[in-house]
């Protein structure tokens, strides 16, 4: 898997962006209204009443797609009340890097969300398994990586995801799959209703201190120290390239949530 800083890139809502479409589904969008946005995946270039929500709503209505089962829309928010932080961990899970975050966790009596690849679930169902066995959570992290899922066909889209759940479900023995990430936060609509049908949050974040660009462990321990105060749900990564400096910043990280009154929590996951 590529290492390189396009490896994750950081969601950012495109709300302006709109998409050529021809005269037919120009037709279409005039009947339908704002479901047809749904249909092609983007948001109305103006504000709906109710805004994220009416549009979930639109979403969860539109013909043609699968029937959600818990919401569609990305959660950041914990499932627990008071000051709480989310520990969501990527591309792993990795025979080198991913014992050592267990470790780490274990010895501070923290839960975390392992966000892992179908490939690496695959090739390691030992470590999904021992995840599952320490009571923390998996997430789907689609099969190939790929940050573009955005812009490709939502049958794409569809196998990405589904195929990495049957290889992650193989691989934990059937345990929870609660949530999916796409990669680089590379959400549409479609994938999102894909992803609740299957009964899979959309999982996004708050913190991101960058730190599959390895910029050395006081950055990233800065950087998720100052950027806590946004929300409660950090993105770090215990795969997909060297993570020495991950861990290091976990290390120093978890004593300092609990010296700061935080609880260890996860993101919602209904």
């Amino acid at each position: 898997m590529s290492d390189t800083p396009q490896h994750d890139r950081t969601y950012r809502a495109r709300p302006g962006r709109t998409r050529w479409i021809t005269l037919a589904a120009a037709a279409a969008l005039a009947l339908t209204g704002t479901v047809a946005f749904g249909l092609l995946g983007e948001s109305p270039p103006g504000p709906l009443p109710g805004g994220a929500a009416a549009r979930d709503r639109a979403l969860d209505a539109g013909p043609g797609l699968p029937r959600p089962v818990v919401e569609t829309a990305i959660v950041r928010e914990s499932e627990s009340p008071g000051r709480t932080v989310n520990i969501t961990l990527d591309d792993g899970p990795d025979p080198r890097w991913t014992p050592k975050a267990l470790e780490l966790l274990r010895q501070h009596k923290a839960k975390a969300v392992f966000c892992v690849t179908g490939p690496n679930a695959a090739a390691h169902p030992e470590l999904v398994r021992r995840i599952v066995a320490e009571g923390h959570r998996l997430c789907d992290h689609s099969m190939s990586h790929d940050t573009a899922m955005d812009k490709q066909p939502v049958a794409y889209q569809e196998k990405e995801i589904l195929d990495a759940k049957r290889l992650i479900d193989r691989a934990s023995g059937g345990a929870p799959l609660r949530y999916y990430r796409a990669p680089g936060g590379a959400f549409t609509p479609e994938s999102r209703r894909t992803a609740a049908a299957h009964g899979m949050r959309s999982l996004g974040w708050n913190v991101d201190p960058s730190d599959y660009e390895r910029p050395g462990t006081d950055r990233i321990v800065r950087a998720v120290r100052q950027q806590i105060t946004k929300g409660p749900t950090v993105l770090l990564h215990d795969g997909g390239g060297d993570r020495a400096q991950s861990m290091g910043a976990l290390e120093q990280l978890l004593p300092w949530f609990t010296e700061q009154g935080y609880a260890f929590s996860f993101p919602k996951a209904d």
